[in-house]
């Protein structure tokens, strides 16, 4: 097992950055949604969570947010983008059309997005299924289901 193998335990200690950010929009009165782009050497290069509620723009979803931040490169095969939530069509499209190699996925319990696509077109996929990830985007669900069916495009 090489040091920059994505296994289930080294997913789970990416996921914190995830969930550090899924926190942080929270407490802004935003959709608890965090993201971060790792190097497959575990550099942390960009993070991010959800910012549709706070900036009024539709198109900042965490995974967004954290490609954004993480700066320009030249390719991104050896990235690993770390969600709490499977990621929407739109984020999976952001996957894809990076071509950013590894996808761990916080839970699919709240919404099942594309990571299952992902997989098929041989995106190496961790789905960890994390209670703090589940129990986070559930409340705020249950407190504020217009403003999630708005971001789901329901």
């Amino acid at each position: 097992m090489g040091a920059n193998e994505l296994t289930v335990e080294r997913a789970g200690e990416l996921l914190r950055a995830a969930i550090e950010e899924a926190r942080a929009g929270r407490d802004e009165g935003g959709i608890p949604i965090g993201a971060a782009l790792f190097h497959r050497d575990g550099t942390l290069l960009g993070r991010g969570h959800n910012l549709r509620v706070q900036d009024d723009d539709p198109s900042v979803h965490a995974e967004t947010a954290a490609f954004r931040n993480a700066g320009r490169r030249r390719d991104y095969p050896d990235c690993i983008m770390v969600t709490t939530l499977s990621p929407c069509w739109y984020c999976s499209g952001l996957v894809r059309q990076f071509r950013i190699g590894g996808l761990v996925v916080g839970e699919t319990r709240t919404f099942t997005g594309g990571h299952e696509w992902l997989r098929d077109l041989g995106v190496e996929v961790v789905v960890l299924d994390d209670d703090e990830c589940a129990s986070l985007l559930g409340g705020f669900i249950a407190e504020h289901p217009e403003i999630w069916n708005e971001d789901i495009g329901v």
